[in-house]
């Protein structure tokens, strides 16, 4: 219906979504929260607090210890939801629609706009090559959302994917559907952050831009847990018959939008026995050439010698709470060469692979088992809690590091290799509760 005679590669459709009725909800900032892998028990708590029709009574329901296999956070989730669609604080679409999405926010002092748009995504093996991972997932988060797909069958957090459309067919089509009306949603969360939402419904649209969707590779930003727990679902509903559950509600953003937004993720390193911080650098210089910076200087001009300095080598700034050390990779080959053979060269060639693996493992000895438990290390975005940190000798020594291009994400995925942990930060993360994809809902 609509390839079109295309070959399809990329299979996404329009659907009716669900939505908060805006006459039921005054203010939708109220009932929405950011992604639940990034809501700590705090953050829980206070959205309960928010509105009692809330989104994470459905996405992150509270544990209680009478919990039972008949009553617990994923049978209550679907009693919620079954209330709120009975009530009309849930609405259906009135027919499948594709959405705009558009946040406007502020990094670095600056304002951008990042434009995405969402839709249902055919799930697949990764090995079909039409949508590709770049990051290892674990079981336990993938167990947990089995459970509340099997309750609910709802996705309510979207995967973030990305796609390659250099002429911005997708954006012109989308934008010249919305540029003349009001936005359908537009909140202002909590991070001052603005979320818009246009229902793009015009039939003839959709077919367009499904029809380019068919021939691009979707590379997955945020969500691996999710895609992958909605393939097992979607498995699990196939073999009984039932084959209208291959979809999983994704946004996706060109990888050539201008508000496509990577920050590095910074570490520290602490709690290590008999650290010698001069044998520590001895070590070092075989590897890196090494500049020092007084410790008084301005943070901001060190981060600006990082970016400039990381146009064209692999640097760090390393800090002591004595001095910064700006740390710049003598031999590349020789680096290669140290790094696990079984990885691809765009892997090899990555920053973050370069200083959690040549000096967090190999010299300080915080391998890859210490580095998922966390226990010699921590991480931040903010280079002054890193800096902070080392000040308050909470930790021994702070590494800064540059963010990780875009295309050097897709290299690895492209290479069928998987990125280092901590590597990738897209900002802003995807609002939870603008839309929801019920799969019964036809």
């Amino acid at each position: 219906m609509y390839c079109k005679g295309l070959i399809l590669m990329t299979r996404i459709i329009p659907f009716k979504g669900l939505r908060y009725n805006s006459d039921k909800i005054s203010d939708l900032a109220d009932v929405v929260t950011p992604p639940y892998d990034i809501i700590d028990e705090a953050a829980q708590t206070r959205y309960y607090a928010n509105h009692p029709a809330n989104i994470i009574r459905l996405e992150l329901g509270l544990t209680f210890p009478q919990d039972s296999a008949d009553n617990n956070r994923y049978t209550r989730a679907a009693q919620y939801l079954a209330k709120w669609m009975e009530d009309g604080t849930l609405q259906s679409e009135i027919s499948p629609a594709l959405y705009l999405y558009q946040q406007e926010f502020t990094v670095h002092g600056i304002k951008r706009i990042r434009n995405g748009f969402v839709a249902g995504v055919q799930v697949e093996p990764y090995e079909k090559g039409n949508i590709l991972p770049h990051e290892e997932t674990l079981s336990k988060p993938k167990a947990d959302r089995l459970q509340l797909m099997h309750a609910t069958k709802c996705n309510f957090s979207s995967i973030f994917a990305l796609y390659a459309d250099e002429q911005k067919l997708v954006d012109s089509l989308l934008l010249s559907e919305a540029q003349e009306r009001k936005p359908d949603i537009e909140i202002i969360d909590e991070a001052d952050e603005i979320h818009r939402i246009w229902v793009i419904d015009n039939q003839a649209v959709i077919d367009q831009i499904v029809d380019i969707m068919s021939t691009k590779t979707l590379y997955i930003a945020d969500g691996h847990h999710r895609y992958e727990t909605a393939l097992e679902f979607a498995n699990e509903m196939s073999e009984q018959g039932l084959n209208d559950y291959n979809y999983v509600m994704t946004t996706m953003v060109n990888l050539y939008d201008e508000g496509l937004v990577v920050l590095p993720t910074h570490r520290v390193a602490g709690h290590l026995d008999n650290f010698d911080f001069t044998s520590f650098m001895d070590k070092l210089t075989s590897l890196f050439e090494v500049e020092p910076y007084p410790a008084d200087s301005d943070l901001t001009y060190i981060m600006h010698i990082l970016a400039e300095r990381g146009q064209k080598d692999h640097v760090f700034v390393m800090y002591n709470g004595e001095n910064y050390y700006l740390l710049t990779l003598k031999d590349e080959e020789k680096a290669f060469n140290l790094l696990p053979a079984n990885n691809s060269v765009a892997w090899k060639s990555l920053d973050v692979a370069i200083l959690d693996n040549l000096i967090l493992d190999q010299i300080l000895g915080i391998g890859e088992a210490e580095r998922r438990n966390q226990e010699n290390l921590a991480y931040s975005r903010s280079e002054e809690w890193v800096k902070e940190k080392i000040d308050n000798r909470h930790y021994q020594v702070g590494f800064f590091i540059n963010p990780t291009r875009v295309e050097e994400i897709v290299k690895v995925a492209e290479a069928h290799d998987k990125m280092p942990q901590k590597s990738t930060y897209f900002y802003p993360k995807l609002i939870t509760g603008l839309i929801i994809n019920n799969l019964t809902v036809k």
